[in-house]
């Protein structure tokens, strides 16, 4: 019997339910990546080597990478379950060395001028949201429109 609570006349979408997680955690992921990339791995690798990273210039880097692709892989649904592994190991590191200092909140207005708000720096919900889609996205799979079903659609086509 299919739910009707995630049918639609009477097809059953639920497994269209990751591509929207894989969409904006993947693209989220890239324009983090990216934003380090653009403005020179340099200023990244000083940021932490400030707060006391062992290796900052290779560290920086695999930030970047693991950023970059690991973002691209989430987003394309490509060894979704693989590729959060390291995702969620970046958000831990900058939860705890970073943003755990600041609070909770990702949001914080310290005052308001005429250009508008000013925002003072994010908490560690932000690292929280990125984790909890990562690991839903590892229980649930990455749905029917991602690489991976394709992948599994094409090798059972394979075998029979």
């Amino acid at each position: 019997m299919l739910n009707n609570t995630f049918s639609i006349a009477g097809k059953n979408y639920r497994q269209l339910a990751p591509l929207f997680l894989r969409l904006v955690i993947g693209l989220g992921f890239m324009a983090h990546g990216w934003a380090k990339l653009s403005r020179g791995p340099a200023g990244f690798e000083k940021l932490l080597s400030q707060i006391g990273v062992p290796f900052p210039h290779m560290m920086a880097w695999l930030s970047i990478l693991t950023e970059l692709l690991g973002g691209l892989a989430i987003f394309l649904g490509l060894f979704v379950s693989i590729a959060a592994i390291p995702l969620i190991v970046t958000m831990l590191v900058a939860m705890f060395t970073i943003h755990i200092h600041y609070g909770f909140s990702s949001v914080k207005t310290i005052g308001l001028t005429p250009q508008g708000p000013v925002f003072g720096p994010p908490g560690y919900e932000i690292n929280l949201v990125y984790i909890a889609g990562l690991v839903s996205l590892v229980i649930t799979g990455a749905g029917v429109l991602s690489v991976d079903a394709w992948l599994v659609k094409r090798k059972t086509r394979s075998v029979d």
